[in-house]
Formats: structure tokens, C-alpha cells, sequence
């Protein structure tokens, strides 16, 4: 076993399944995604540690354990079709797809999407589709979509997500000011009807877009 395979079973033990991650989907998931890959050359023995990692442009790989409660609250099935808004890395897509049926995600920034391209394409992931433009507005020409999963914080959930989102279909946003955010989930019933509910405190970089923050300021 090499060092990053070690690395990335402690992660598994001690920062998910010791913090309550149970799904054991969600679980081998993170088992088989080599994290490390998803990071800068030169941060990579940074990537299995306890909090975020930088990955340039001002954006970040979220804390395996953050990724991980997020991914566990879609409840993903073999056959969903999930939108993700804000690729970033790649990493979060790569569990996505290991997840479900098929992922399309969006990401704003041109550098981000081709490397988070490229590195998911050389791992073999054939269920995702990408698309450069603004994630507050979603991915209207896919729509609807069984799970949604912002990986960027908004001042309120946008509207265009939650028309995007099917009946029955449930979508993970963090929501707040630019310091400090809720993570809600959000569940549409049959009969459109909106539920929203708060699991927990977090920190994400800003969700920049017409239905999200004007500006990165």
C-alpha cells in the first residue's frame, strides 16, 4: 500500500467515520478518489490533512469532512442526475460520479474547469459533463435535476436552482454572508413544495454570479 493509499484510509477513519459519516457508499467513495490528485503538485502532502487545501485562483479543495457531510445529505442513488455548481478541483465531481448516473457541473473560472477536466478524464470518469459559465444560474438546458450541490456560498438560495431542481429532489447549498454560512438542505415534494433545513455551520468561498455575490470583494 503506498503512502497516499495510507493516508487516505486514515482520512476515511478518522475524520469521517469517526465524525458520523456512515453511508458506506459515501465511505468507499471516499476510499477509492485519490484526493491527492486534485490538489497542486506542491501541495499534495497537504491533501488527506484535517481543513482546506488551496488549488490557485483564489478558490479552495474543501475539507474532506465538509465534502463528505455534503455528499451524505444528497442521499445519491445509482440513477440521479446531479448538478454541481462550482467544479473547482474536481474532487467533489469525482465523488458525485461514483455516486450516480450522470453529473453535470459548472464552474466560472476557464483555469479551474480545463485542469479539473483533464484530471477527471485521465482518471476514466465518462458520466460527467462540463460547462464553463455563471452556477448561480444552474445548467437550464439539463434540467431538472434529482440532487443539487452548490460548493460556494450565496447570499440566499437562488431562484434559478430551485426551479432547476425536480419534484421530489433535494439540493445542498451553503447560505449566509461572505464570512460565515449555513448549510442548508433544500427538498421539493410532489406538489413543488419548498422545505428548507440548517445542518450545520461552515465556510465557503463566495458563489460570484447574477443570482449569488456580485463580486469576490
Amino acid at each position: 500500500m503506498d503512502r497516499f493509499s495510507i493516508l487516505r484510509k486514515r482520512m476515511v477513519e478518522e475524520q469521517l467515520i469517526a465524525r458520523g459519516i456512515t453511508d458506506d457508499l459515501v465511505l468507499d467513495a471516499f476510499l477509492n478518489v485519490p484526493r491527492e490528485q486534485f490538489v497542486p503538485k506542491g501541495l499534495q502532502k497537504y491533501a488527506y490533512e484535517d481543513g482546506p487545501v488551496s488549488i490557485g485562483f483564489g478558490q479552495t479543495i474543501s475539507q474532506p469532512y465538509v465534502v463528505a457531510v455534503m455528499t451524505q445529505l444528497l442521499d445519491l442513488k445509482k440513477d440521479d442526475k446531479v448538478l454541481e455548481i462550482g467544479t473547482g478541483s474536481g474532487y467533489q465531481t469525482a465523488i458525485l460520479a461514483r455516486l450516480s448516473g450522470q453529473v453535470y457541473t459548472v464552474e466560472r473560472i476557464p483555469g479551474l474547469l480545463e485542469r479539473a477536466k483533464k484530471i477527471l478524464n485521465e482518471l476514466g470518469y465518462r458520466n460527467i459533463y462540463f460547462r464553463l459559465g455563471d452556477g448561480s444560474l444552474g445548467w437550464e438546458d439539463e434540467t431538472p435535476y434529482d440532487k443539487i450541490i452548490v460548493t460556494a456560498a450565496a447570499p440566499n438560495v437562488p431562484p434559478s436552482l430551485i426551479g432547476q431542481l425536480k419534484r421530489s429532489g433535494k439540493m445542498v447549498i451553503p447560505v449566509g454572508d461572505r464570512y460565515s454560512q449555513d448549510l442548508l438542505v433544500v427538498q421539493k415534494d410532489e406538489k413543488n413544495r419548498i422545505k428548507i433545513g440548517s445542518k450545520m455551520r461552515c465556510v465557503f468561498v463566495p458563489l460570484v454570479g447574477e443570482q449569488g455575490w456580485k463580486d469576490e470583494a
